[in-house]
């Protein structure tokens, strides 16, 4: 039986009353899904978003309403919604409820009903793959695993390293003295309990895992290639090995509906699907809007709407319209000293110091990273009210928004589906801050369809492409699988880890790049150099796998200029040098003008893989050639390692320059900033000085 009727509540109207009839509309209400919980589905959004509802009208009527906090607390009981149990106010019972399922050891979490269901499996040693909500919790999980004690070397799997630095904080704040924290190349492991933290491009080529405990995977359904993700292949293989070596698996993610798996899977697992969410979500339909443009630019500046996630299609996109807003308006006065940063630091003819300075964030993949993580910072605390962001914003990173406008209806020119829109939608309320969240709607629903998610390392083996067979150890490999294997490795004439390197650019495409090398070889000497070419050879490198790839997905439009910019990175004294001097010298549209953040995201991975791959063919012909000095160097922009990994924790490399003396290790290094924060007199400014502590 579905009681929506009888919850269709005006909770606009209610907002709206005050003294008695908000007592008495308050009262009717909570009757009302007292009597719907007895034969309504557990996890009907219509009763489920009566509490966090609820609670928000406790939060702006406190004096009024304060007789009915244990009426809530009851309902928050009944309906599972543990967590909003208030147990200064609620009665015996429901307080005992509230105490039983809080972990002293995470500060007092308290877990919902779905959370402990899903905790049950887990410590039952059954593999889980959980899809749920985006507010349900599901990091929460992960920490309360870890601090069962139960597991000593556990690997997680996530998709960016802005999570990964998410991650790294919690973990670090939360069991900093029971587990090692392994997250960069250059950290080894030891007999101690430890928790490897990667992409998939990081986990996949470490030797100093060990038996796993636990194997954890964050939005797994990145896992089926039909998400046209281009990373798919990799994160299956890195799987794949991880599971080889673990007792047990954790699968996360949001809003899927079904997993397929084939019947001879060599992995059992137990699927949980929930649609428990813990906040409320309110819609605004603006599709009917005369001037969209206009309407969203409208609700941008009303500050009822903040802090506001605007969801864009892409990276260009979402900087033409931050320009277009910082010339139209100001919502932020705490940004200024992160602008006039921004200006010094990468240029005062780039949109983004502007942006910031009027109130206006923006993220995507572009961003350099511990810029892009001060931007949700800022965000998550006020300050920056409006953050405008593509689709990586949705994988994973929390921020508090109230509001999610969506704007855009498609990512990379393709209509997004139900799946992608509803965890955008997921994105609006925070659970503590936001008991309900608001999604304006300037575009038409996707239609309503099922997601099933079929992962390659689950499939039959007649699906298995071949960029993830050649990552199969030979006993797991069927007779098509072996063929296919040692058709590759003959044709390119690779085994092993040279193999794998070739899959991670395409095998098809490391083909033809080989012939490439030969032609170019034939023709020149200037694939043959050791340790720092000239610009010529740096060119010929390029010429060779930019003919197969598009030269722009590596922030160029030639290779002459990809050479160049290669070139001017590695001449330069520092990273500041670099940026200012592409600033001065930039003379295209103001929206793409971070395409030489782009270059730096290919220099870290995509060029170092091409020019490796390279090597490998040239040295057959030439062994005394060695791309190793440059591949290094190029990883890191030119500059030593730890200021990469430093960036990558949100110290940017831009002030972590300024004390890095040579040999220093990131202890080292990290004590020299510790002091510089202390010394209001030094050559760090109050906001750097700031940021350094909140990064460190």
């Amino acid at each position: 039986m579905h009681l929506m009727p009888a919850l269709d509540i005006n909770w606009n109207y209610l907002n709206k009353l005050s003294g008695s009839d908000l007592k008495r509309e308050t009262f009717q209400v909570i009757q009302a899904a007292s009597f719907a919980i007895q034969s309504a589905d557990p996890e009907d959004p219509n009763l489920l978003e009566v509490v966090p509802r609820l609670a928000n009208l406790l939060a702006t009527h406190p004096e009024e309403l304060q007789s009915f906090r244990p009426l809530v607390s009851s309902l928050a009981r009944s309906t599972g919604l543990w967590n909003y149990i208030e147990t200064e106010w609620a009665d015996e019972t429901d307080a005992f409820v509230a105490e039983a399922v809080t972990s002293p050891e995470l500060g007092g979490v308290t877990f919902h009903r779905e959370q402990i269901k899903a905790l049950d499996a887990l410590l039952a040693g059954r593999n889980l793959i959980l899809s749920a909500p985006t507010s349900f919790g599901k990091s929460l999980l992960i920490d309360a695993l870890l601090s069962t004690e139960r597991y000593r070397r556990v690997a997680v799997v996530l998709p960016t390293i802005a999570l990964l630095d998410e991650f790294r904080r919690r973990f670090r704040d939360r069991f900093a003295e029971k587990f090692r924290l392994v997250m960069h190349q250059s950290e080894a492991s030891t007999d101690e309990p430890t928790i490897f933290l990667g992409t998939q491009e990081r986990l996949i080529y470490r030797e100093d895992l060990g038996d796993l405990d636990l194997t954890v995977v964050d939005e797994f359904y990145k896992l089926d290639p039909g998400r046209r993700d281009e990373r798919s292949n990799t994160l299956n293989a890195a799987v794949y090995r991880l599971l080889k070596r673990s007792k047990q698996f954790f699968f996360l993610g949001p809003n899927i509906d079904k997993i397929s798996a084939a019947p001879d899977s060599r992995w059992n697992f137990e699927f949980l699907r929930t649609r428990f969410s813990t906040v409320a979500v309110e819609t605004l339909d603006l599709r009917a809007a005369p001037d969209k443009r206009e309407r969203l630019i409208e609700e941008i500046g009303e500050d009822r709407n903040w802090p506001a996630l605007v969801f864009i299609s892409s990276p260009g996109r979402a900087n033409k319209l931050a320009i277009e807003l910082s010339e139209k308006m100001a919502v932020a006065e705490e940004t200024s000293d992160f602008a006039i940063w921004l200006k010094e630091n990468i240029g005062s003819n780039n949109f983004l110091s502007l942006a910031v300075k009027f109130g206006f964030g923006v993220h995507h993949g572009r961003i350099p990273r511990a810029i892009a993580a001060k931007m949700v910072r800022l965000f998550n605390e006020g300050k920056l009210p409006i953050l405008l962001c593509t689709s990586t914003l949705i994988e994973g990173v929390n921020t508090a928004a109230k509001t999610v406008m969506i704007f855009d209806k498609d990512i990379n020119r393709d209509s997004y589906d139900f799946f992608t829109y509803s965890n955008i939608k997921g994105r609006a309320g925070r659970l503590g801050q936001h008991h309900v969240g608001q999604v304006m709607l300037f575009n038409d629903i996707p239609e309503h369809t099922e997601l099933e998610v079929s992962p390659t390392l689950f499939s039959d083996d007649d699906e298995l492409p071949d960029e993830y067979i050649v990552h199969i150890d030979k006993p797991d490999r069927s007779k098509r699988s072996d063929d296919r294997f040692r058709y590759y490795r003959d044709r390119l004439g690779l085994e092993g880890d040279e193999l794998k390197l070739a899959s991670s650019i395409g095998l098809e495409t490391a083909i033809a790049i080989k012939k490439r090398v030969e032609f170019s070889l034939d023709e020149s000497d200037r694939l043959i150099w050791a340790n720092w070419p000239k610009w010529p050879e740096i060119l010929e490198v390029c010429n060779v796998f930019c003919s197969e790839q598009k030269i722009d997905s590596f922030g160029a439009f030639s290779t002459r200029q990809l050479a160049t910019l290669i070139d001017k990175l590695r001449k330069s004294k520092n990273i500041v040098d670099f940026l200012l001097n592409q600033d001065r010298s930039y003379k295209g549209k103001p929206e793409s003008q971070d395409s030489i953040f782009k270059f730096l995201r290919s220099c870290e991975y995509g060029l170092p893989q091409n020019f490796a791959l390279v090597e490998i063919f040239v040295r057959t012909h030439s062994p005394q050639v060695d791309y190793s000095l440059f591949i290094g160097s190029i990883a890191s922009w030119f500059q030593p390692e730890i200021l990469k990994e430093l960036d990558e924790e949100g110290v940017p490399i831009q002030i972590s320059q300024l004390f890095y003396v040579e040999g220093d290790t990131k202890t080292t290094l990290k004590n020299r900033m510790y002091e510089a924060i202390q010394n209001p007199m030094g050559r760090l400014s109050k906001f750097e000085r700031e940021w350094l502590q909140q990064a460190l």
